[in-house]
């Protein structure tokens, strides 16, 4: 098949340290090519492909200096790029959301939509029944709820490269936390819960990003500097900053347990499968996708409070680091991940043919 994947062009595919979407991407991207496809990526000019790469923009907007006001005008740049080549494709992913929503009506061929962030915000209610022809990929049952009425064409959990992660029998007794700084993600909750347990925590973690005028980065700062800037003080309290590539693998491999206590419906948490591939238990808060992803008593700890979470630090000898690593290998595979979207794509091209024959015998 000839596969169009289109990125957004704010962090590079993949990504050098943070950016789930983009890890995703790059993971799909590279084992739809080993399976034979001709691949088209769509991303900022620094990504790395074995695909064919058309550069959106030249690198990646997030990591420019001094960076942009407002990123609005890349996201036109970005669909006219695709728009010039729509005739080239069996089949276009799109990782935009709904940005790309009007492109799909105009595309000769199928445009597929999997969604990456929540889908609870209220005015999503309008725009998905403006758009219910449109076929979208859930990433966790979970996420789909709010929009029972889309027209999901499947449920699909991440791969991730398994190949980039260590298992390690043996942790180093530290807990640790890895994710962007932000009130959902619950690092002030992590600090808390190392220090009544006693045992040190790493913090992997990226700080807010440096756009003062949009409302959600002004409210990841204000959290930042008083609910967490304090606790890091705190001895036994070490905060990394980002990490990526070897630094990653070694960082999670080390830990006793990773720290996922999220205050938010979270449509996957890619890191908690990037933990099992290096034989580290999860413990986390029940929210979202995490009881699709965590084996609750196998691969770690589904809470439902903070106690909980301390004592599940308790309980870890309980979980087999060999079986969160199993478990990794056989859920969260990119194989695993390609094969189901192979699948997708072959659906939305036979439903294609089907009209394309209807229109032509009536």
């Amino acid at each position: 098949m000839r596969i169009a994947q289109v990125a957004p062009p704010f962090e590079s595919v993949p990504p050098a340290r943070y950016g789930g979407t983009e890890r995703v991407v790059s993971t799909l991207t590279e084992e739809l090519v080993r399976r034979g496809h001709d691949v088209t990526l769509f991303a900022s000019g620094d990504s790395r492909t074995a695909a064919r790469l058309i550069p959106l923009v030249d690198r990646a907007l997030w990591h420019r200096k001094p960076p942009y006001k407002d990123l609005a005008p890349f996201l036109t740049i970005t669909l006219g790029c695709v728009a010039k080549h729509l005739a080239e494709f069996d089949v276009i992913h799109n990782h935009l959301d709904y940005v790309a929503y009007p492109l799909a009506r105009l595309a000769p061929s199928p445009m597929v939509t999997t969604l990456h962030g929540r889908l609870d915000l209220p005015e999503l209610q309008p725009l998905y029944r403006a758009f219910p022809d449109l076929p979208l990929v859930s990433i966790s049952e979970a996420q789909r709820a709010p929009l029972h009425f889309a027209n999901w064409a499947a449920t699909i959990h991440h791969g991730i490269e398994l190949d980039e992660f260590t298992f390690s029998p043996r942790p180093r007794g530290y807990l640790a936390f890895l994710g962007r700084i932000s009130p959902e993600k619950g690092l002030d909750t992590a600090i808390h819960v190392a220090r009544r347990v006693g045992m040190p925590l790493k913090i992997a973690a990226r700080k807010p990003l440096p756009y003062a005028r949009d409302r959600e980065v002004r409210q990841d700062w204000r959290y930042f500097h008083e609910d967490v800037e304090p606790l890091l003080d705190v001895q036994g309290v070490e905060f990394i900053g980002e990490v990526g590539g070897r630094a990653k693998d070694e960082f999670l491999g080390g830990a006793s347990a990773l720290l996922f206590p999220i205050a938010w419906p979270e449509p996957f948490g890619l890191v908690m499968a990037e933990a099992l591939a290096c034989g580290t238990p999860v413990l986390a808060l029940r929210q979202g996708s995490v009881p699709e992803v965590v084996r609750n008593g196998v691969t770690g700890f589904v809470c439902e409070t903070e106690d909980q979470l301390v004592e599940a630090v308790g309980r870890l000898d309980e979980i087999d680091r060999a079986a969160c690593r199993a478990d990794a290998e056989c859920r969260f595979s990119p194989g695993a991940m390609a094969e189901r979207y192979e699948q997708v794509y072959e659906c939305l091209l036979g439903n294609r043919r089907s009209t394309v024959t209807s229109r032509a015998e009536g």
